[in-house]
């Protein structure tokens, strides 16, 4: 496949209210494939809302078989990959901000962030693990939020073949606008220096807990320019079309792919 549409979807998230941000969920996911999309992205923490306080321990879930399997069954029936988010409690009360992978043929993942915020630091546990996905013929990486100021976690992606970094979050505080002004600045470079596109979102609105999220999103190509935008408060889902063809032609190009020329005898 040489185009893939994927959804980027702005989602209001009440921080607590599982079921309210499911239904939402599986609503955004019906009017994604109206529109044709592969890939369906869903904000950082999106099934759980998000918080950075003492409220996460209660607000945080543990995986559960039916969780697992109304995912397996959605990707299934829609023929399209999911990514959703939640806070997740593991079995020793470790929380993680995780995202989670459900492709059509039933096969699943998770990335648990990496890297967290000053401010996260005291609440969730560290992912340890930088796993990369396949959907329709296209490798991806997935990172949350404040991991996309980490250079290193871009490239790990990018020399396990990454075609494209999805970077959902749940950033808070601010405008639309200053948001963008904020988040081009470094995956701009991010997509540029790796020859990758870059594809980030956010939860937008109020969440109930004292949060209020800037709506946007941001897609930028592997020449580092951005391709796509929205900073429009409200919610929605955002098309973009991920072209195979433009991903050959600056891989191809001697001056333009720097990965090739990358001093592996001094780096790791």
């Amino acid at each position: 496949m040489t185009t893939i549409k994927a959804a980027l979807v702005v989602q209001n998230c009440l921080a607590g209210n599982y079921e309210k941000n499911l239904n939402s969920t599986r609503e955004f996911i019906g009017l994604a494939l109206e529109k044709g999309a592969r890939l369906i992205v869903f904000p950082e923490m999106n099934l759980t809302g998000y918080v950075s306080n003492h409220d996460i321990h209660s607000i945080a879930r543990p995986v559960t078989e039916e969780m697992l399997t109304l995912f397996q069954n959605l990707a299934g029936e829609s023929k399209a990959s999911i990514l959703v988010g939640w806070a997740e409690k593991s079995p020793d009360k470790a929380i993680y901000a995780s995202h989670f992978i459900f492709h059509p043929d039933g096969t699943s993942g998770v990335y648990r962030k990496i890297h967290t915020s000053p401010f996260e630091k005291k609440y969730f546990s560290l992912g340890n693990k930088i796993p990369v996905f396949n959907s329709n013929g296209l490798i991806f990486g997935v990172q949350l939020c404040y991991d996309a100021h980490f250079p290193e976690l871009s490239l790990a992606m990018a020399l396990k073949q990454a075609d494209v970094i999805f970077i959902p979050h749940a950033s808070p505080r601010g405008s639309s606008r200053e948001k963008y002004d904020s988040w081009v600045r470094h995956l701009r470079a991010r997509a540029f220096d790796n020859g990758v596109y870059i594809a980030a979102l956010n939860q937008t609105g109020d969440n109930g807990k004292g949060l209020s999220f800037p709506g946007i999103c941001l897609f930028i190509g592997p020449d580092g320019h951005v391709v796509y935008k929205s900073v429009e408060d409200g919610e929605g889902v955002h098309i973009i079309s991920i072209e195979k063809k433009i991903l050959d032609d600056v891989r191809s190009h001697p001056m333009r792919y720097f990965l090739p020329n990358r001093r592996k005898d001094l780096f790791p």
